[in-house]
């Protein structure tokens, strides 16, 4: 199977858990010796949105703020990296093109941000679309897709499944650096546009993204 799996900041990164991110290591190790080809995006959480607020004090532009960003998911994947040793790809993919080619290898990719102006997410997709993934899973830190934002709104109900027509309908459109949303509207559109599954998990317990790609009910499912 080959699969897209993105793991939030807000999971990993804020702030950086190595405990978690150990877990996750031999959580994407396990999938790759199962023969699944395997790609994960990671976020820059806390770290990514406290270089952003430096970024503004410094009266850099939002271009800039993004780019300072995006280097903070590289330094988030880069411990993955690392710590994946030779069942990793070695460095981390500053493009799609260089991440479907390491694929090649039967090696785990782990990546962060492409360009400005583009979320984790939207890569994430962007990387899904291109490979035709057949699954697309989001662990961020909530319990999956909800009606409402359940930290501000008590009466906020969690969706089982939902179509992509239905999660659009939910969420907030615009960019700016290190807003926080439970998935990208441009990453749901193009996950829309290429047919790909996709699943959105309580990341702060990684067996519920192998209950994902297992297939079972968890978090939301998407089609």
């Amino acid at each position: 199977m080959k699969l897209v799996i993105r793991i939030g900041g807000s999971v990993i990164a804020s702030p950086i858990n190595p405990k978690l991110i150990e877990e996750y290591v031999e959580l994407l190790r396990g999938l790759s010796s199962l023969g699944h080809n395997v790609i994960t995006v990671v976020g820059g959480g806390k770290l990514a949105r406290d270089l952003i607020e430096l970024a503004k004090e410094l009266k850099l532009n939002e271009r800039e703020q993004d780019e300072i960003a995006i280097l903070a998911s590289r330094l988030i994947a880069q411990l993955f990296v690392k710590k994946l040793g030779k069942d990793g790809c070695g460095f981390t993919p500053t493009s799609i093109e260089e991440a479907i080619n390491c694929l090649k290898t039967g090696k785990v990719i782990v990546m962060g941000g492409l360009r400005p102006g583009m979320t984790t997410d939207a890569v994430a997709a962007m990387v899904a679309e291109e490979l035709k993934a057949d699954l697309f899973v989001k662990a961020t830190d909530q319990e999956g897709v909800y009606t409402k934002d359940p930290r501000e709104h008590v009466d906020a109900k969690k969706l089982d499944r939902a179509t992509f027509e239905e999660v659009l309908e939910l969420l907030e459109r615009g960019h700016k650096p290190g807003v926080r949303r439970i998935l990208d509207p441009e990453a749901v559109e193009r996950l829309q546009g290429a047919k790909v599954k996709a699943v959105v998990v309580d990341g702060r317990k990684p067996e519920n993204l192998l209950l994902a790609v297992k297939g079972e009910s968890v978090g939301t499912i998407i089609e």
